[in-house]
């Protein structure tokens, strides 16, 4: 597995054993969330950076919980963009960036970047976690789609 930044996490690994209920909710709300930030950079033609900062700019007090995490995941594919956008790239069986539906472009960008860079995820989790919101937010195919793409690229990443 590739090495990268280290998620907060105080040592578990989410989904696993000793993976908490509130931790798992505040991380899911995180990751939808976090998906505001590329979706609303791909779209304008803005840097996710600059889209993040005005983003938490908007952000009411008391800071929510699951801000910390939506930051870490919105700067590590702003970090890792052209690695995560080459690895979909490759692995993404008939379909380029561009032909895909911008939330599941995005959705697969944060997964990669957990799947590659984010050592407390496990891979299964990243992978429903970005089917489920698929589900909520994309088309009919999408699930389908993401879990077949993020499976592959999970293959690789443990190689």
């Amino acid at each position: 597995m590739a090495e990268g930044p280290k998620t907060p996490s105080a040592g578990r690994r989410e989904g696993g054993a000793g993976a908490r209920a509130g931790q798992q909710t505040t991380r899911r709300r995180a990751r939808k969330r976090a998906l505001a930030v590329p979706y609303e950079a791909d779209l304008r033609g803005a840097p996710i950076g600059e889209t993040l900062a005005a983003a938490v700019a908007r952000t009411e007090p008391p800071r929510p919980l699951y801000l910390d995490y939506t930051e870490h995941l919105a700067e590590g594919v702003a970090e890792h963009l052209t690695r995560i956008d080459e690895v979909i790239g490759s692995y993404a069986e008939g379909w380029t960036l561009e032909r895909m539906p911008a939330v599941d472009r995005n959705l697969a960008r944060i997964a990669v970047y957990e799947l590659l860079y984010a050592d407390d995820i496990d891979a299964p989790v990243a992978i429903t976690e970005a089917v489920e919101l698929a589900k909520q937010l994309s088309t009919e195919d999408s699930p389908r789609f993401l879990n077949g793409l993020l499976g592959r690229i999970a293959d690789y990443a443990t190689r």
